[in-house]
Order: structure tokens, then sequence, then C-alpha cells
């Protein structure tokens, strides 16, 4: 039987979907606090940075590849990894959000490339998961090249600054543009600008990646069951020339949605609708 807990996000989830309101958390996340300017090295200078920052990628590691011996985190397939090769510096990866581990996922599937090439994989985040979430997941959330957001402008003006200098500098960002998490929610959901406005900005491309899943035999904690992910890296959407920064903006938000919106359809064989 499913647990209470995940059942109430399912009924927020069917309710919000139904009023049209996509980009509203439905999880019980703690309470955030405001993040100031100096609470974060989001470049990773200092050195106390720096080695919270490697001592906590190999925590990751070693705690995600845990999960995926235990086939309790599965991921099937990897396709359309030359979508992703093709890009040689700096871009965007936007991914649909609907667990914890879609990051790790995301991450697992380019983690040799990016070592390859010295490079590091940074994931914008909510505020609140850097400032008061606690446990394994806090820890991560930290100090595993994240880049959180803030409601204080000056924390956002560093941030902003930080984005665009990783991306010239050849990095990856992972971004959700759905913003809220949806939990096991395999429809793709109406997109923010802000990915693509960081793209347009730094005139970098957008790598659209989207997470397909499946049922296993497996049951988890909350009892369903456990979801077998394809992680597909779709063909970027590089700016086009002589437009404005809305305008690449825009262009790259609508062409990200309607190649996740042709995926949907292609693999689970249904046309795209909400509300029903």
């Amino acid at each position: 039987m499913i647990s209470e807990e995940r059942r109430l996000v399912l009924e927020k989830i069917k309710l919000l979907e139904s009023l049209g309101r996509f980009n509203e958390d439905v999880e019980n996340d703690p309470p955030t606090r405001t993040l100031m300017s100096g609470d974060v090295d989001y470049l990773g200078k200092k050195l106390s940075t720096k080695i919270k920052t490697f001592f906590a990628n190999k925590v990751a590691v070693n705690y995600y590849e845990k999960l995926i011996k235990k086939g309790q985190f599965v991921i099937k397939e990897v396709k359309g990894l030359e979508n992703y090769e093709s890009v040689k510096g700096g871009a965007i990866i936007t991914c649909n959000h609907f667990s914890p581990l879609d990051n790790y996922a995301v991450y697992r599937a380019i983690r040799p490339y990016l070592n390859a090439n010295k490079r590091n994989l940074y994931k914008v985040i909510r505020e609140g998961n850097y400032t008061n979430f606690g446990g394994i997941y806090g820890f991560f959330f930290r100090n595993c090249n994240t880049l959180p957001l803030s409601s204080n402008l000056d924390t956002m003006k560093k941030f902003m600054s930080s984005v665009d200098c990783l991306l010239k500098r050849g990095d990856k960002i992972l971004i959700y543009p759905e913003q809220a998490m949806w939990w096991n929610y395999r429809k793709p959901r109406p997109l923010k600008n802000g990915a693509f406005k960081f793209a347009a900005k730094s005139d970098v491309p957008v790598i659209p990646s989207f997470i397909t899943m499946e049922d296993t035999d497996k049951i988890d904690s909350d009892g369903t069951f456990v979801q077998a992910y394809t992680v597909w890296f779709l063909p970027p959407i590089y700016p086009p020339k002589d437009l404005s920064v809305k305008e690449k903006t825009d262009y790259m938000a609508e062409e990200n949605y309607k190649v996740w919106k042709e995926l949907y359809e292609k693999v689970y064989q249904t046309p795209l609708t909400y509300g029903e």
C-alpha cells in the first residue's frame, strides 16, 4: 500500500495539474531563510569549499551507487549521448524534475566526458534546499557543486555573475525549468524562462535532457513500484543570432518544451494532455 505521505503528494499533483498550476511545490519541504551573499562560495574559490566539495562528491557517488546496487535506483538506459558530446563548451542542461535521484542519473550518464575534460556539472537548486534541508540530501545540496537561488538581490547578482563565469569557462549547469519537483510525474510541464535566459545572456546552447520511466517489479519504501529510468539527451538548442535576449530566451524555451513533448508522446504512445 502506498504511504500516506506519497498519497497526499499525488493528490496535490492531480489538483494542481487540473488548475494549471504546474510550477508549485507539492512536497512538505522545510521553510527557507534568506541566503545572503556571504553565505555561499559559488565558484568554489575558498580552500574550505574545495575540500568539502571533494569529500561530498565522493560520498554522493558512493551513496547513489549503493542504491543502484541494491536495485532501489534503476537506470535502464542512456540514449542520445552524441547530442551531449556535440557541445564542446559551456551549456545549460535542462531536465524534468520528479525525484531527488534525477540529477544523479544525468550526472552519471555524462561523468566520463566531464572527467575527461576536467569539467564539472553544477546544479541550480532552490534557496530552501541549501539553507534548511537536513540529512544526507541537505549535505549534498550544500556541497555537491550546487548553485542556490536566493530571495536576496545582492546574492542573486553574485549568482548570475557566477553562472556566466562557469558557462564561459566551459562547465555545464543543470537546471530544472519546470521549477518544482513533482514526484514520479511522467509528463513534461510548462517551462519557466530562467534557464533559457541564462543561456541567451551567455550565448551558450541548451541541451535538453528528459528522463522517461517504467515500473519495475520492485516495491520501494513508499509502497510504490521502483521506476526504471531511461535518460535521453536531445539535440542542442542554440540561441539564434541577431535576436534580442528576450527573443532568444523565448525561442529556446519553446523549442525545449516542443522536443520534450514529442519525446513524451513517442515513448509513452499517448498524446500529451493535462487535467484528465
